[in-house]
């Protein structure tokens, strides 16, 4: 579909999805496949190229180099870093990474090792493409935890997957309903300003800069919606302050 389209197929995984059946379907698709990489993956140097007018020796050209790379070694040499500038999760940032290429076999070849050193200690990438740059690399992988988010809140929020539906289309449906449920009430939230939408007050204990989370965009939405049902009854009778108190107390507590 994605060369139909005129367009790349990019996969981001998890260091899990980091084995021979991933990389191998991937290389049939000519996909660029990114991911996070173990800190004791068995990777070796790169197979030397033949210069130019070299016999060719007996035998198929070589996959894989001769020497070992120890990435608890690499990340440890003080020289060959530098730094990047790249936008994670919607902010600009500077990281200070190491990047060369290895051959690994269960990709069937060559691949590019990317290095990230954080405060709590280094982080390893790989990308199957090698002309992907470092900034592109870090940048896609952080967008896959984005996504990751988004599926969270739809499965636990709303509740994807625990619809007591039996037909393959009935499940269907109710996944898309989810999917359209969590996508309208981010619309709602989008440009509303945060003390708008979570009020932390009530719980003292939490994190009163913490970004509102999308459980607290649905009760906003909650609570917007019943405050306009009330309102409409109120149009035609004001009720008395005591009311009026427990109502908004009822509000707070069904939303």
């Amino acid at each position: 579909m994605a060369a139909k389209a005129g367009k790349r197929l990019w996969i981001v995984t998890d260091g899990f999805y980091a084995k021979r059946p991933v990389f191998k379907t991937a290389r049939a698709l000519g996909a660029v496949l990114i991911g996070r990489l173990r800190k004791d993956a068995v990777l070796w140097t790169p197979p030397q190229r033949r210069k130019k007018g070299q016999r060719r020796g007996r035998g198929r050209p070589r996959k894989y180099g001769k020497r070992r790379i120890s990435l608890a070694k690499r990340a440890a040499q003080r020289r060959g870093w530098f730094w990047v500038e790249c936008v994670l999760y919607g902010q600009p940032v500077r990281k200070k990474v190491k990047t060369f290429l290895a051959s690994y076999r269960p990709a069937y070849g060559t691949i590019r090792v990317v290095i990230v050193q954080e405060p709590t200690g280094c982080q390893f990438f790989f990308s199957l493409d090698l002309e992907v740059s470092v900034e592109e690399i870090l940048e896609v992988f952080a967008d896959r935890g984005v996504i990751e988010q988004d599926f969270h809140d739809v499965k636990e929020v709303w509740g994807a997957g625990q619809q007591q539906v039996r037909h393959l289309w009935a499940n269907i449906g109710a996944w898309h309903l989810n999917l359209w449920m969590h996508t309208l009430v981010e619309l709602w939230a989008w440009k509303k300003p945060a003390a708008q939408i979570c009020d932390r007050r009530a719980s003292p204990w939490d994190d009163p800069a913490r970004r509102p989370s999308h459980a607290d965009r649905r009760k906003a939405l909650r609570r917007w919606i019943l405050r306009q049902q009330y309102s409409a009854i109120a149009r035609c009778w004001r009720p008395p302050q005591k009311i009026r108190a427990l109502i908004q107390r009822l509000l707070n507590l069904a939303a």
